[in-house]
């Protein structure tokens, strides 16, 4: 009897096991070969910013942090989560993703060839020239170049001081696309004998080589000239009353004028274009610095920055790296009103003043972001001789344009 009791159990026992294997193997049939993979991916997504503590230049792209997908419901297909897989592997760097790793890997790399030269550019003026024009580009934006040419950035005599011109290129990034740059760029250069071409990827986080590089260059080919602007290529600038400026100025002496930004903050938002981690500037506030639109430099000054530049550690955003530069030399920037290297603003207290007004523009130095129509325009407008600005507009109180507050902001230049 107890043998008997004893079989039975032992074949109860059996069976369940039996039971439960056939019931583990459904319900694994039932769940997708999808969300295995999404799990056996997790472990290489992490919402760590560094892998090891021994690289802390192992940064992740921005995806890294974003929430873990949710695992596909039973009764979805293979397809859709194999959709799914695909999206959490991480997509390519974008312009706005910045790849911090290859930058801070690459940082030390600064010297790079010069391509296209024009050594004898502030040779042809006895004495040197008394200011130079350097204008930030890029390859494709001939038309660009060939409006500052026409207008605002004419070489020659200018109320009779000597101004000569160059345009500061990098290589382009999407060569495919223009295939025959090399050649339209030669063709270019041998044309007006104004391009400096250098063999680095002309980028946004590139803008800090092409600063020194340029610094470097002025101090080797142009160290007779007397003053310098610098600026954008989608800037109007007022020559005359940068002259009229300069000439109170002595060149022998420091010089650094501009729309200068104080105080401004380090963005730590990834999705900003001017995203700095704390890893890379570990400060809560940057030093004082000028917005890229445009700024004035005499030649002592750029000696010294052609130095300093050597010393400071490369930053990514190249106007916040100038004004390192200027704190390692000890050089306080000057604001002045009428750099508008953030554009014009019309103030809500004036609602009569027209910002595109030569009249208005007269009174201005540099101002950003204006269309190659609106540069072209305006220069006309202004050297037109039907120009006539006494006529007073009637206004109970004309307005006038304020210091501007030295408050604490965010630093996001223009460009």
């Amino acid at each position: 009897m107890r043998v008997r009791l004893k079989g039975d159990a032992i074949c109860t026992l059996f069976l369940l096991v039996v039971l439960c294997s056939l019931l583990y193997f459904q319900l694994e049939h039932l769940v997708p070969v999808g969300n295995k993979e999404l799990t056996q991916k997790k472990p290489s997504i992490t919402s760590k910013t560094f892998s090891d503590s021994r690289a802390p230049w192992r940064l992740m792209p921005a995806e890294a942090t974003e929430p873990r997908l949710q695992v596909t419901p039973v009764l979805r297909q293979r397809e859709v989560a194999n959709k799914r897989v695909q999206t959490t592997t991480l997509s390519p760097l974008s312009d706005s993703a910045f790849n911090f790793k290859g930058y801070l890997l690459n940082k030390d790399n600064r010297n790079f060839d010069l391509l296209i030269n024009q050594p004898k550019k502030c040779r042809r003026t006895p004495g040197g020239p008394f200011l130079l024009i350097a204008i930030k580009s890029v390859v494709e934006d001939f038309d660009r170049r060939e409006i500052v040419r026409k207008t605002w950035g004419r070489e020659g005599l200018v109320n009779g001081e000597q101004i000569e011109r160059v345009f500061l290129l990098g290589t382009p990034k999407n060569r495919t696309v223009l295939a025959t740059w090399e050649t339209l760029i030669h063709q270019e250069s041998q044309m007006y004998r104004d391009i400096l071409l250098w063999d680095f990827m002309d980028t946004f986080f590139n803008l800090t080589l092409k600063e020194i590089h340029f610094l470097n260059w002025a101090a080797e080919f142009c160290h007779n000239v007397k003053f310098i602007f610098k600026g954008d290529a989608d800037v109007f600038v007022n020559v005359e009353n940068i002259i009229d400026f300069l000439e109170r100025h002595d060149p022998t002496e420091d010089l650094f004028v501009g729309d200068i930004i104080y105080n401004a903050r380090p963005i730590r938002v990834r999705k900003s274009k001017y995203y700095i981690p704390e890893t890379m500037y570990g400060l809560s506030i940057y030093p004082a610095y000028a917005g890229g639109g445009g700024f004035l430099l005499s030649s002592h000054t750029m000696r010294k920055l052609s130095r300093a530049c050597k010393e400071v550690e490369l930053f990514p955003i190249d106007d916040v790296f100038l004004g390192m530069c200027l704190q390692r030399i000890n050089l306080k920037p000057i604001l002045h009103e009428g750099f508008k290297t953030f554009g014009i603003v019309k103030p809500s207290a004036a609602p009569h003043l027209q910002t595109f007004d030569p009249c208005f523009y007269k009174d201005l130095m540099v101002v950003h972001s204006l269309k190659v129509a609106e540069i072209w325009l305006m220069w006309n407008l202004l050297h037109s001789p039907r120009l006539s600005c006494t006529q007073k507009k009637q206004v109970k109180k004309p307005f006038q344009w304020k210091k501007k507050a030295q408050t604490t902001m965010q630093a996001s230049p223009l460009r």
